[in-house]
């Protein structure tokens, strides 16, 4: 069972189906949907702010989700992946996004939906990433658009393929 801990009188609230890995940590004021997947090792620590996650959303292993002291909350949209070793910290993430693995993601910063920022990438605080993009880099900035193809074949399938891998471990 993940580790859930309450938190200053706040305690995690998860939707229906969802699977929370045995090493997942949740604390505090962390808000998760319906039919969500948290894998091993990420830690969702809603301490100094609150985290907001919507449905079919994945956050994998060794991803980091945090925010800032009583400014910045992290509020995560529908079918977002955050991938593998991710930090996604005090931002807004609509829907239908791909976090690349190892990426970062800074205060203030907003991802548009229907975006992916790559592997490794970070997006500076403050930085908004356009709807219908692909951010990359350090610092990350838009090097194309997302075909129609990139957005069913890797958002969307990546989202729905996490939700058939956590059922496996149910």
């Amino acid at each position: 069972m993940a580790l859930i801990k309450p938190l200053l009188g706040k305690t995690p609230v998860f939707g229906e189906n969802c699977f929370l890995a045995e090493t997942a940590v949740i604390i505090g004021d962390v808000e998760i949907g319906n039919d969500c997947s948290i894998w091993f090792g990420a830690v969702l620590r809603g301490d100094v702010h609150y985290i907001r996650i919507g449905n079919n959303s994945n956050v994998q292993d060794n991803a980091v989700i945090h925010a800032t002291y009583q400014k910045s909350p992290t509020n995560i949209g529908n079918n977002v992946t955050i991938a593998h070793g991710a930090i996604v910290h005090g931002c807004t993430i609509h829907d239908n996004v791909m976090i690349g693995m190892n990426a970062v993601i800074l205060d203030d910063a907003v991802i548009e939906s229907n975006s992916i920022v790559a592997a490794g990438s970070v997006v500076s605080k403050g930085t908004h990433v356009e709807s219908g993009s692909v951010y990359a880099g350090i610092p990350a900035k838009k090097i194309k658009d997302i075909s129609p193809e990139l957005l069913e074949g890797e958002i969307k399938r990546i989202a729905k393929a996490n939700s058939m891998y956590s059922g496996w471990y149910r």
